[in-house]
């Protein structure tokens, strides 16, 4: 977590640093000026939006986390690691298919996409996990709703 906080500080300087050189071309008074800081400010923009949609996404998944543990539901890690921390990705493979076969018997299961998610994330298929743990918050939403 400090990790995340560290690095969304520095983020915060760029956007900060960034933002001001672009104000400053916009206000040149030049064409060439006024375009440039133009595309210059769209960045910080850019960089706004994806920390805000990366931090509400991973506040989802971690308010996932809790309802599972408070199921009792919540999977264990005791994957086998290395000395330096890294998953066995031969067991982490060997444990990945019961979750795929959860996730095809119950399509519509917060539950059975957030288990695949972690799975992938175990197998080292990061773009796949997000994928899984988004479905996995959508579909809990739409539950949410409907209740």
């Amino acid at each position: 977590m400090w990790a995340a906080i560290a690095l969304i500080v520095l983020l915060g300087l760029y956007v900060v640093a960034v933002g001001e050189r672009g104000l400053l071309l916009l206000r040149s008074g030049e064409p060439v000026g006024i375009a440039l800081g133009a595309a210059v400010a769209v960045i910080p923009l850019m960089t706004v939006w994806f920390i805000v949609h990366e931090v509400r996404q991973a506040r989802a998944v971690d308010r996932l986390t809790g309802l599972l543990a408070d199921e009792g539901a919540l999977e264990v890690d005791d994957l086998p690691r290395s000395p330096g921390g890294r998953i066995d990705r031969t067991v982490a493979a060997d444990r990945f298919e019961p979750a795929r076969e959860a996730v095809e018997a119950e399509p519509e299961s917060w539950r059975a996409w957030y288990r695949l998610g972690w799975a992938y994330d175990a197998a080292g298929d990061r773009r796949r996990a997000r994928e899984a743990l988004r479905t996995s918050v959508r579909l809990e939403r739409g539950e949410r709703r409907a209740r």
